[in-house]
């Protein structure tokens, strides 16, 4: 089965009270409109598009960072879901197999209520998504006959009948996609807020003799955010549920209420996660790992039985192997750390190579930036850096060989060679004291001044 997914992400989101469009708060460590990708992404849909609208450019950078291949349109001026849902139609107009709606700013639909979507479509035309909320509130309604949908009333249009009913309208439309442009077209704006409402496809629909259906989820999957206090509400819905499914897994979090999952963490069987962890996006635990607490990770994978800080932090490009050991205000960045490699505390390496069991000293900086480029480092096997080493890139150094603590190393050193590169010690006999009583007296007459 081909499926096509249109994404509305036009809406300025005024009462998030923002200069940033709604859909790009980050929830879970990416832009919220990368929720609603991913879910749809699941059904390995054949085209995606976008609508965006306000600040159009920045969504449109923030789709195609989740994946290049998506396609997106702009909506301008924004004259409703079903005007939005119809700038897609130049695109998908001629896409075979099935079309499905999804918003920006509700990330939390199942891949599974989706591909319950598709099933239904086996029997009915047009297949809308509902719920039952504890608080019906002002949401549509689903008027319904048995497994046929006859209308959507809208609230405010609703009857006290029909407002008693409690199956609610989430928005979420599956239909055949030429179908679904078709009754789009035919949409008008015959209302108070002069808008096209894509809620109106389901009479126009019955109207034609097709076939309208429902299909239902838990409340908790369309919840919509457009306030700050939702937003904050949606994160402690996501981090309650992941935080539930890494110990379901088999991840031991010593602390759950106090580690923080981005939307694609990965975390193996018998990780060890301390508390007060934050995984930003695109981070892969293997099994058997310990993550030790107070630490940041993005972008990195750690190994099998590595073991990371306390106090530490990866950033893009970290990469881990088996038995490394990264310890207490430890930073690495774009770099990679063989097998057994320990860098106990305090040490920077960014743009760097290390070679299996190297050991780094405290303090250790690969100097990799000049102002303008950036320069690689490469460490090989069996390295002692030596404490406080200055590795100024572009700079190699060759397996099995040692710095002397406090060197600034400017030149390649060869394999199994010892490089010092420090001022000589010259010791003062008794200056310090000299030292020290001058400055007393120069401080004791200020004081008479």
């Amino acid at each position: 089965m081909q499926v096509s997914l249109i994404v509305l992400a036009a809406g300025m989101g005024t009462r998030m009270n923002s200069d940033l469009p709604k859909v790009l708060h980050p929830l879970a460590g990416v832009p919220m409109l990368h929720h609603a990708l991913a879910a749809g992404r699941a059904l390995e849909p054949s085209r995606i598009v976008v609508v965006t609208g306000h600040e159009a450019q920045a969504v449109a950078r923030a789709a195609l960072d989740f994946d290049e291949s998506i396609e997106t349109v702009v909506q301008d001026p924004q004259l409703g879901t079903a005007h939005a849902v119809a700038q897609a139609a130049p695109i998908l107009a001629d896409a075979p197999g099935e079309a499905i709606v999804l918003y920006g700013d509700t990330p939390f639909v199942r891949p599974e209520t989706l591909e319950a979507m598709l099933a239904a479509r086996a029997t009915h035309a047009v297949v809308i998504l509902g719920f039952e909320p504890r608080d019906p509130g002002r949401y549509g309604r689903l008027i319904v006959e048995g497994d046929q949908l006859l209308k959507i009333v809208e609230y405010k249009d609703a009857s006290e009948a029909e407002r008693a009913i409690r199956l609610c309208n989430s928005g979420v439309v599956c239909a055949e996609a030429a179908a679904l442009f078709s009754l789009v077209a035919r949409v008008g704006n015959q209302n108070a807020a002069g808008e096209y409402y894509l809620t109106d496809i389901v009479e126009l629909a019955c109207a034609q003799g097709l076939s309208v259906g429902y299909v239902t989820c838990p409340e908790a999957e369309t919840l919509g955010i457009n306030t700050r206090a939702q937003l904050a509400e949606a994160e402690a819905a996501f981090q309650t549920q992941a935080r539930a499914e890494a110990l379901e897994n088999g991840v031991t979090l010593t602390a759950p209420e106090t580690v923080f999952f981005a939307l694609d963490t990965w975390i193996g069987r018998d990780a060890v996660v301390g508390p007060n962890v934050i995984f930003g996006p695109a981070v892969t635990v293997e099994s058997g790992a310990e993550i030790k607490g107070f630490c940041h990770l993005e972008g990195c994978h750690i190994s099998r039985g590595a073991t990371v800080g306390p106090f530490a932090r990866l950033r893009p490009g970290a990469e881990l192997a088996e038995d490394v050991h990264v310890g207490n205000f430890v930073e690495i960045k774009n770099a990679v750390l063989d097998e057994g490699v320990k860098v106990g505390h305090l040490t920077y390496l960014g743009d760097a190579h290390v070679g299996e069991f190297t050991n780094i000293g405290a303090g250790t900086v690969t100097c990799n930036y000049d102002g303008v480029m950036k320069h690689r480092t490469e460490i090989g096997r069996n390295v002692f850096i030596g404490s406080d080493t200055m590795l100024v890139a572009p700079v190699t150094v060759g397996d099995r060989a040692m710095t002397a603590s406090g060197s600034v190393i400017t030149e390649d050193v060869p394999a199994e060679a010892l490089a010092l590169a420090r001022a000589r010690q010259v010791n003062k006999p008794g200056l310090a004291t000299r030292l020290i009583e001058r400055l007393k007296a120069i401080k004791a007459g200020k004081g008479k001044s």
